[in-house]
C-alpha cells in the first residue's frame, strides 16, 4: 500500500490514535478505496475456503477482517461530525453511497451467510464459549435482518434502496447544519440580550466576531427546539425570534429545505421494510431491539403521555397566572414557557438556575465532578496528554488508567460549538477495544457549549453539566467493555439499551461529595450553598410535565413516520399536517409545549441512528431509574458497587444479551415504578 497516505499505515501514536495533523482531506477517499478492496479480499478468503465451516475458519477471520476499513471510517466520521469543513462534506457526500454499497456486499453475501447459517444450525453441537456462541447468533440475526436470505433480484433492489438512503440521510444532515448556521440569530443591540450573563453575552459577541460581525451579537441554535437562553431573556421579542428561528430549520422552501428529503427517506424505508417482510420500518427496527415490536413501544408511550400532558397543563396554568398578574398580560406561548417557568421555580423553591452558572466552571466540573466520580466509583484515573494531537485544536486528549495503574485507553473531549460541528452531544469511538486484535479503546465526547472570548472562563448551565455527565457515561461504556471480538466492542449494544449507562452516570451530579467537590464559585471557591442544594433536590420533579411531554411528542413523531406502511408512506403527505395529526392522536398537541424536535430538524431519526428508535431514551430510563434505586440501597458511591456495575454490565459490551446482563447485575428485571416516581407520573 502507498506509504505517503498516513491512513494506510498503522499509527505510531499511543493506542493507535490517528495522526490527525498528518491527514489531509485528499487522503480519505483513496484510503477508503484501498480499505474496501482489502476487506473484500478478506471476505473472499473466507467464502472460498473448501473446508466446511468451523468457528476458527469462519468467525475468527470474519472478526479479524475489515480492520483497515474500520480504522479509516472511524477516523473520518469523527471529523465529519465534529469539524465538517466544505471539503469534508464533499467527501462524505461522495462516500455515502460507496460505503452503503460495500456494507451490502458483505451483509448480503450468500456464501458468507451460508457458512454462518451452517454454524448457527449446529450451535448445540459446537464446543463454544458463551461469547463465541453469542457471536454466531448475532451475526446470523444481523445478516438475516439485513436481507441475506433474499433472492438476487430482491437483493439488487435492497442495495439500491440502501445506497439512496445513505445519500439522503447525508443530505439531510448537510441541509440541517447549513440552515442552523444561516438561522443563528443576530442582535444589533446588547439590550436585546438583557437577562443573559456576562459570559453568555461575551460568547455571543465572540460568535459574531467569528462571522465578521463586529459590534453585534450572534446566538447560535441548539439541535433541539428550545434554547437555554429562553429561560433568561427578558425581551419577549428576542425570545420569540430565537424560537422562531429554531423551528424554521429545514422548512423555509430554500435549498436547505428538508421536507422533500425526509419524505423520500420515509417512503424508501417503508419500501425496504416491505421487501424484508415487515409491515413498517418501525416493525423492522424493533424486531431486533429489546422492545421487540412497535406495539410494545406504543403502549409505553401512550401510558406515559396521558399523565405527562395532564401535568404540563397544570404547569401551564401556573405560568399563565403569573403572566395574568403582570401589567400587560398575554396568552402564554411556547417562547414564554422557559422564562416564566423560572419565575415559578423562584416563587415555589426560591431557586434561580441561571444564577448557578458561576458554580459550574467547566474545567472544575470535568476534573472534580465527572472524573472524580469515576475515580471514586471505579478507581480509574486521568492524565491529560497535550502531546497527543486530536482532530481539532479544541479537542483535548486524556489517558485513562485502571486502579492498578495499568493502561485503559484514551478519552477525547471536544466541548465547544462551532459552525463545522453538528448540533447536539454525542460519544463515538475512534479505536475499538478487542483482545483478538490487541487494541485498546479511544473514545470521544462532543458537546456544543458556546465558547467565551479568550481569557474568560467557561461557565456551564445545569443542563450542560448534566450533558457532560451523561456523555461521559457513554464514554465509560466504551472504555470499560472488555471483549474478545470487535463486533461486541464498546457501545455496540441494542439501540434501546445504549442510553442506559449514560443515564445512570447522571446520578452523580447531585451526589453530596461529588457536588461539593465541583460546584464551587468561580471567584470565591465557596461551595454551592446547602440551602440551594436542598432546593435543587426538592425541584427535581419540577417542570417534568413539559420535559416529558416534549420528549414523548418527538418519540411519537418518530413512531408515526416509521409506522407507515408502504402505501401510506408513498402518498402525498404534508409534513406539518402529518405532525399535527400525529401529536393530536397521542394528546400531545399543546401549542405551548412544542415537540423537542420537529421533523425537518430531527437529526436523530433522519440522519442519525435512531430511526424508529428515539423511544430508546425513555425505554432505557426504566432501567436507569431502577439502577439508581439499587445504588442508593447499596450505599451509592462505593468501589464495590462500581466494580459490580463495571464487571456485570458495562464490561460485557455487546457480548451478552443486554437484558440478561441487567438481570445478572440487578438480580431481577427492571421495574417501572422508579421512573414514574422520578418524572412525577405516578398515581
Amino acid at each position: 500500500m502507498p506509504t505517503d497516505n498516513p491512513l494506510l499505515s498503522p499509527s505510531t501514536l499511543p493506542y493507535g490514535l490517528p495522526d490527525y495533523p498528518a491527514i489531509r482531506p485528499e487522503h480519505y477517499l483513496p484510503a477508503f478505496e484501498a480499505a474496501f478492496a482489502e476487506h473484500t479480499r478478506e471476505i473472499q478468503n473466507i467464502t472460498r475456503a473448501r473446508s466446511m465451516p468451523t468457528f476458527e475458519n469462519t468467525m475468527v477471520p470474519l472478526e479479524e477482517s475489515g480492520k483497515l476499513l474500520g480504522d479509516v471510517a472511524r477516523t473520518f466520521y469523527t471529523v465529519s461530525s465534529a469539524d465538517a469543513t466544505p471539503a469534508i462534506q464533499e467527501i462524505e457526500e461522495t462516500l455515502a453511497p460507496l460505503m452503503s454499497a460495500h456494507q451490502d456486499s458483505i451483509q448480503l453475501d450468500s456464501a458468507l451467510f451460508w457458512r454462518i447459517k451452517t454454524l448457527h444450525d449446529q450451535l448445540d453441537d459446537l464446543d463454544l464459549t458463551p461469547e463465541q456462541r453469542y457471536l454466531v447468533e448475532r451475526h446470523h440475526t444481523e445478516m438475516s435482518h439485513a436481507g441475506a436470505g433474499l433472492d438476487d433480484d430482491a437483493k439488487e433492489r435492497l442495495t439500491e434502496l440502501n445506497r439512496r438512503l445513505s445519500t439522503l440521510t447525508t443530505q439531510f444532515e448537510k441541509n440541517l447544519l447549513a440552515d442552523t448556521n444561516d438561522l443563528a440569530v443576530v442582535f444589533d443591540d446588547v439590550a436585546e440580550l438583557d437577562g443573559l450573563s456576562e459570559g453568555e453575552i461575551s460568547a455571543a459577541a465572540q460568535a459574531a466576531a467569528d462571522r465578521g460581525l463586529e459590534g453585534r451579537w450572534v446566538v447560535t441554535l441548539t439541535l433541539f427546539t428550545g434554547h437555554p437562553y429562553l429561560s433568561s431573556l427578558t425581551d419577549r421579542t428576542s425570545r420569540a425570534r430565537l424560537l422562531e428561528a429554531s423551528r424554521a430549520r429545514g422548512s423555509r422552501g430554500d435549498e436547505h429545505d428538508n421536507r422533500g428529503t425526509l419524505l423520500e427517506i420515509v417512503r424508501l424505508r417503508a419500501e425496504r421494510a416491505a421487501l424484508l417482510g415487515y409491515d413498517s420500518h418501525a416493525a423492522y427496527v424493533t424486531s431486533d431491539e429489546t422492545a421487540g415490536s412497535p406495539e410494545a413501544v406504543h403502549d409505553l408511550l401512550r401510558r406515559l403521555a396521558v399523565p405527562a400532558a395532564r401535568n404540563a397543563r397544570r404547569e401551564q396554568e401556573k405560568l399563565q397566572a403569573i403572566v395574568d398578574a403582570e401589567p400587560a398580560p398575554f396568552p402564554l406561548e411556547a417562547h414564554d414557557w422557559a422564562f416564566y417557568t423560572e419565575k415559578v421555580r423562584a416563587a415555589e423553591y426560591d431557586l434561580d438556575r441561571a444564577a448557578l452558572r458561576p458554580w459550574f466552571e467547566a474545567e472544575r466540573v470535568l476534573r472534580d465532578g465527572v472524573f472524580r466520580a469515576a475515580t471514586e466509583l471505579y478507581g480509574i484515573t486521568f492524565r491529560e496528554r497535550p502531546d497527543l494531537p486530536a482532530y481539532h485544536p479544541d479537542a483535548r486528549v486524556f489517558e485513562v488508567f485502571n486502579a492498578d495503574g495499568s493502561e485503559l485507553g484514551l478519552f477525547v473531549l471536544d466541548l465547544y460549538t462551532r459552525d463545522t460541528k453538528r448540533g447536539g452531544a454525542w460519544m463515538n469511538s475512534i479505536v475499538l477495544q478487542s483482545q483478538l486484535r490487541g487494541t485498546a479503546p479511544v473514545v470521544v465526547n462532543n458537546l456544543n457549549v458556546p465558547k467565551p472570548a479568550p481569557g474568560r472562563p467557561t461557565l456551564l448551565t445545569l443542563d450542560e453539566v448534566t450533558t457532560l455527565f451523561h456523555e461521559f457515561g457513554h464514554a465509560l461504556h466504551g472504555l470499560f467493555a472488555t471483549v474478545t471480538y470487535p463486533h461486541f466492542a464498546g457501545t455496540n449494544v441494542y439501540r434501546d439499551f445504549v442510553e442506559f449507562p449514560s443515564q445512570v452516570n447522571e446520578m452523580w451530579i447531585y451526589w453530596p461529595e461529588i457536588l461539593a467537590s465541583y460546584a464551587r464559585h468561580i471567584d470565591t471557591d465557596e461551595p454551592l450553598p446547602a440551602d440551594v442544594v436542598e432546593k435543587l433536590h426538592a425541584s427535581e420533579a419540577f417542570n417534568q410535565g413539559f420535559a416529558t411531554s416534549e420528549y414523548l411528542a418527538a418519540a411519537w413523531l418518530d413512531q408515526a413516520w416509521h409506522s407507515l406502511a408502504l402505501d401510506d408512506a408513498a402518498g402525498d403527505l404534508d409534513v406539518a399536517a402529518f405532525e399535527a395529526s400525529a401529536l393530536a392522536d397521542i394528546g400531545l398537541d399543546n401549542p405551548a409545549v412544542p415537540t423537542r424536535y420537529s421533523s425537518t430538524y430531527f437529526a436523530h431519526i433522519f440522519s442519525g441512528g435512531y430511526s424508529a428508535g428515539y423511544y430508546s431514551y425513555i425505554w432505557s430510563e426504566v432501567l436507569d431509574a431502577d439502577t439508581v434505586e439499587w445504588f442508593r440501597e447499596n450505599g451509592g458511591l462505593r468501589r464495590e458497587n462500581g466494580d459490580r456495575f463495571r464487571e456485570r454490565l458495562l464490561g460485557v459490551g455487546g457480548s451478552k444479551d443486554p437484558l440478561e446482563a441487567y438481570r445478572d447485575f440487578r438480580g431481577r428485571d427492571a421495574e417501572i415504578q422508579p421512573l414514574l416516581n422520578r418524572r412525577g407520573l405516578a398515581g
